[in-house]
């Protein structure tokens, strides 16, 4: 199930390719380039994650599933697709927050992916 038009889910991921592109503007062109694969991909999952996220909140974590006379709770594919998914962002920021050099511009993105984490833990 999609929450989000293609369109709308386009326009997410380019407001984060944005975002992420200033924080990494001043890197040397050698790292530019492995960022920029990086930024694309946290972008797409961050758009995917938030998604999914509004999904279990509407839906909640668990889904009844029948199949012939079965009945059972399952867990909502949702959720299979965020705690994998979350994992794999938090390891693609790891990477981009790598790439920063020390200073201020690494604790702020730093904090800004600690906050999105934490808005993940309700």
């Amino acid at each position: 199930m999609r929450l989000y038009t293609e369109e709308e889910k386009v326009k997410r991921i380019k407001r984060e390719i944005t975002r992420l592109r200033k924080l990494y503007k001043e890197l040397p062109k050698d790292k530019h380039a492995a960022a920029e694969g990086l930024i694309q991909e946290a972008a797409f999952m961050r758009a995917t994650l938030e998604e999914a996220r509004a999904i279990i909140d509407r839906e909640g974590i668990l889904e009844l599933f029948e199949q012939g006379e079965q009945r059972f709770q399952r867990e909502h594919p949702a959720t299979k697709v965020y705690n994998t998914m979350i994992n794999r962002y938090a390891a693609v920021c790891k990477q981009l927050l790598d790439l920063l050099p020390a200073g201020d511009s690494k604790e702020h993105a730093e904090d800004e992916l600690m906050a999105f984490i934490k808005r993940g833990r309700r």
